[in-house]
């Protein structure tokens, strides 16, 4: 029989390895899709916790500290923005971010908003990291964006986004 830990790792090595490769292409992609890849996610979590297939998977989820599919995907997404804005990124994506400054002072010049440019195409062009990174950056509260490092803001959001998924 395996160990948790080493059945964890397993999981991780296999399954999230191949959720994760290039999961910012799911970004704004339909429910539909989502649930798939939900499911897979939801299956691996049932063979670590010995569940039923009948459980619900919230719970299993909730207990190994693991984020629902669609908010993975915003962490990621989220996290590559964070790196762009503190030059921890390649230069070419961060010149598909640009911090909003009004043009009269107003109280939202110093929020650290960034600007949603407008998106050519309807259905493909929501969803390119120069329109959906800043609209997620701009939905996280000020205190995250102001996080003094990686590994705060990283902790902070995964918090955030832990307590919107169960809560």
């Amino acid at each position: 029989m395996l160990s948790l830990p080493a059945a964890e790792k397993l999981v991780h090595a296999f399954v999230f390895s191949r959720i994760d490769y290039c999961n910012a292409l799911l970004a704004g992609v339909s429910n539909s899709i989502l649930t798939k890849i939900q499911f897979v996610q939801n299956s691996a979590a049932r063979i670590l916790s010995r569940s039923h297939s009948r459980d619900h998977s919230t719970p299993v989820l909730e207990s190994l500290h693991w984020l629902p599919i669609r908010f993975r995907i915003d962490f990621k997404i989220l996290m590559l923005t964070y790196k762009a804005l503190h030059g921890l990124a390649p230069t070419y994506l961060s010149g598909l971010l640009t911090f909003y400054t009004p043009t009269c002072k107003l109280c939202s010049a110093d929020l650290r908003l960034l600007c949603v440019p407008p998106a050519r195409l309807r259905s493909m062009g929501d969803r390119a990291f120069c329109c959906y990174a800043p609209k997620l950056w701009n939905s996280i509260p000020l205190e995250i964006r102001d996080s003094a490092s990686l590994n705060v803001f990283k902790a902070n959001l995964k918090t955030h986004f832990f307590r919107k998924a169960f809560l």
